[in-house]
């Protein structure tokens, strides 16, 4: 959906920039490409109806003021209206604060009941969510697993909640869910948990087995929180599960998982809207620190190709070592040489902040020329393996070749490239490229950076930059 929609308000902006007022005509040019983006997102048809009717009531009555055009006053109304429509409002129609947050005042333990489909992610978004409340919220957190029936599930729980850093409660398929969910509730009560995640079964399909089995054991343990894990790459069926979970649980959240490969992306708008209830996360890849508290109207800006620059903010914030940077600042300023110690170190923090990709994938597509979209996988995945190898080069090198690279001749270039696995054009590529990096760095020195930027200005890249 994000690049579908993004795309046709792109030409939609461009064509009315000649135009000086939002009439009745433009605004149904406008919402016929919105119209079709989200159909062809797999949004249900009665949300796309009740969002284009929104989106025209409000956009007729919008002053274009300032230097902004009709098409970007429009571009403004549809980003306000998605984050709308996938967040909770207030009675003035604004963005409630706080709504995507787990609830946990009761008293402890917390239980958390995780609803859907085989296949949705509901094991490892348990997991997920027990690293969350431990990082985020300081809670001890005790996991288990009501599946008896998939091979291999409570095993997988119990993997996945070591590496998060919380504890798991044994089954076995011997067991009935009810059995096993009094029993983990009975075991966290008595070791004082603040939270008890219980991963229940899910099937292939919906069936009257599975929602009987989950609404007995909803009854059993009272959860405060019963969260609705649904793959946001379903589209149109999320829907249809969305409406039987929805009339068999009382719901309270919804995660969408699988949200870094959706093409589509219509589940976000539908079951939102569907159920009732607030989307609470976002899983946002495999490893088990892709969830993200799901915030409206970040989500609205990816969708509309505005990036996540909030996101990129605190990936960088958390990846980066302040102190490493701060010397290599130090280092530049006083005049002493980038060597390959420096480079290397850089590649580890760019790993640190999720590779090529994940800083990409926030960066608006307008900052990246409006190529963002169009940098491929294959191409992605090539820059990702070309920063391993020179990673490995640089490693296959002694200490004093990476603070002297002068003295990487022929035969030291022969021995690195052997360490490496790989040939020796290789290892001249990567000088190359370091050789340019020094020599930008060296333009930053005492002040130079700012020289560069201003000159870029007076070029009419960064007009405007103070002295």
């Amino acid at each position: 959906m994000a690049s579908a929609l993004s795309d046709r308000l792109g030409r939609i902006v461009k064509t009315m920039r000649g135009q000086a007022r939002i009439t009745e005509d433009n605004v149904q040019d406008m919402l016929r490409e919105v119209r079709m983006a989200l159909l062809e997102a797999d949004v249900a048809l009665p949300v796309v109806r009740d969002f284009i009717a929104r989106v025209k009531l409000k956009a007729l009555g919008q002053e274009v003021v300032g230097s902004l055009t009709p098409g970007q006053v429009l571009v403004s109304v549809v980003q306000k209206e998605l984050a709308a429509t996938m967040g909770e409002v207030d009675a003035d129609g604004k963005l409630k604060a706080g709504a995507s947050e787990i609830n946990l005042a009761t008293q402890p333990p917390a239980v958390i009941l995780m609803a859907g489909l085989q296949g949705a992610g509901k094991t490892t978004t348990s997991a997920k969510l027990a690293r969350h409340l431990i990082e985020k919220r300081r809670k001890k957190v005790l996991t288990v697993s009501a599946d008896i029936y998939r091979p291999a599930a409570i095993e997988q729980l119990k993997t996945v909640t070591a590496q998060a850093g919380a504890e798991w409660f044994p089954s076995s398929a011997s067991d009935k869910p009810v059995e096993i969910a009094l029993a983990a509730l009975d075991y966290a009560k008595k070791h004082y948990f603040d939270v008890l995640i219980l991963d229940t079964a899910g099937r292939l399909g919906i069936d009257e087995a599975l929602m009987a089995e989950i609404a007995a054991l909803h009854a059993a343990v009272n959860p405060i929180e019963t969260l609705f894990v649904v793959d946001a790459m379903q589209g149109q069926d999320a829907v249809n599960t969305a409406k039987a979970f929805g009339a068999a649980l009382p719901l309270t959240g919804i995660v969408l998982t699988k949200l870094d490969g959706d093409s589509r992306g219509g589940a976000a708008l539908s079951v939102r809207a569907i159920t009732g209830v607030p989307i609470k996360f976002a899983g946002t890849s495999e490893k088990l620190d892709g969830l993200e508290v799901f915030d409206a109207e970040r989500h609205a800006g990816r969708v509309l190709g505005m990036g996540d620059i909030v996101a990129l903010v605190e990936e960088v914030t958390k990846g980066i070592d302040v102190e490493a940077a701060q010397k290599l600042a130090g280092k530049l300023k006083s005049g002493d040489g980038f060597d390959l110690e420096d480079f290397l170190a850089q590649l580890g923090q760019m790993k640190k902040m999720g590779g090529l990709g994940g800083l990409i994938d926030k960066l608006p597509t307008q900052m990246m020329g409006g190529k963002a979209a169009n940098v491929g996988q294959a191409n992605m995945d090539r820059a990702e393996r070309d920063m391993r190898r020179m990673e490995g080069i640089i490693r296959s090198m002694t200490p004093l070749e990476r603070r002297k690279p002068e003295l990487l001749k022929a035969s030291r270039k022969r021995r690195i490239a052997a360490g490496a696995g790989v040939q020796v054009q290789e290892v001249n590529r990567l000088l190359n490229q370091f050789e340019q990096m020094q020599g930008m760095m060296k333009k930053m020195k005492g002040g130079g950076m700012m020289k560069m930027m201003r000159r870029m200005g007076g070029a009419g890249g960064l007009k405007g930059l103070p002295r």
